[in-house]
């Protein structure tokens, strides 16, 4: 059997040589690529009678995937496979794995981390320090005691929402299925629109589907209270960004904001570049060094369960 990680995966050189030396180790060849291409013709040329291909969170065309007749599996080194053209693999019988799971820490850790940034202005204190300057003007907010709404209850807003209350924070939240665990955190299911209205800090964790995409538009972020927060570490187009902007403009809220539509850089006209009472990173939210590795051992791990007829983390 071929496999093909076809895009790097951020991990050390030793790593990556200990997992492909397991692989081949099990009689299969194993080929990777140390430089990421989005050039169709070219990955085309590097899957090329793979039977697995490894990738990460960059696109898979249906284009590349039907060029190989040979390919059964996309291992993906993410936890979302809306960069993948589904339905060319459904077409073909082709299985595709994830790795969920492997960022849930980081990911929460920065909802939280944004939000703390908001309500003690932590970019503006250190701009102050950094000029010479003192406190003035930058008193901040607690976060114990207030309420938190958790958009999307799967595995990372759960981890968030444990978070949350670690730091005496009352719960509530939205999603499109109830779990016991958020309920065991005293975290009480409520309408969006409620959760919109309620809540001083809103932290979104809900995957890219047609069904959420634009689920934050003008209409819930008109219902957010005045100098609530709203983080967004999930995906951006779940959020509608022009009416995003204008509420920050408006000192309506302030936002916590890792995700995009485009990762970063932005264009210069983007609606957030200059946005006031805004604190953004260029979707860091997944990358730590612990989780990194953590989804390269995962990734892994996909092709030997299916090969040995146990598969985990199936997507399709």
């Amino acid at each position: 059997m071929k496999i093909v990680l076809l895009e790097p995966l951020g991990i050390s050189a030793d790593k990556l040589k200990s997992l492909g030396d397991a692989m081949t180790a099990r009689g299969h060849e194993f080929v990777s690529y140390d430089n990421l291409t989005l050039d169709e013709d070219e990955q085309i040329k590097r899957i090329d009678g793979a039977d697995v291909v490894i990738i990460a969170n960059h696109p898979l065309s249906g284009k590349v995937i039907d060029s190989d007749p040979n390919l059964k599996v996309v291992s993906v080194a993410f936890v979302g496979i809306d960069h993948v053209d589904v339905e060319a693999c459904k077409r073909r019988g082709i299985r595709i794995f994830n790795t969920g799971g492997y960022c849930d820490d980081a990911v929460a850790e920065l909802a939280v981390g944004l939000t703390l940034s908001c309500l003690r202005n932590i970019p503006a204190c250190d701009a102050a320090v950094q000029a010479g300057e003192g406190k003035a003007g930058l008193q901040g907010f607690e976060l114990a005691g207030r309420t938190v709404g958790i958009v999307g209850t799967g595995a990372i807003g759960l981890r968030t929402a444990e978070l949350f209350k670690a730091f005496h924070c009352k719960l509530i939240g939205y999603s499109r299925s109830e779990r016991d665990r958020a309920k065991e955190l005293g975290l009480v299911y409520k309408s969006l629109d409620d959760v919109m209205a309620e809540a001083d800090i809103i932290s979104v964790h809900t995957p890219l589907t047609p069904q959420t995409k634009g689920l934050i538009g003008a209409k819930q972020i008109a219902e957010m209270k005045q100098g609530a927060i709203l983080v967004n570490t999930a995906r951006g187009p779940v959020v509608d960004t022009d009416a995003l902007a204008e509420a920050l403009k408006a000192n309506k809220i302030c936002a916590g904001i890792d995700v995009y539509e485009k990762d970063p850089p932005l264009p210069a006209d983007h609606p957030l570049l200059g946005a006031p009472n805004l604190v953004c990173t260029p979707h860091v939210g997944f990358d730590t060094k612990e989780s990194i590795d953590r989804r390269a051992d995962m990734v892994f791990e996909n092709i030997t369960a299916w090969e040995d007829g146990s598969p985990v983390r199936v997507m399709l």
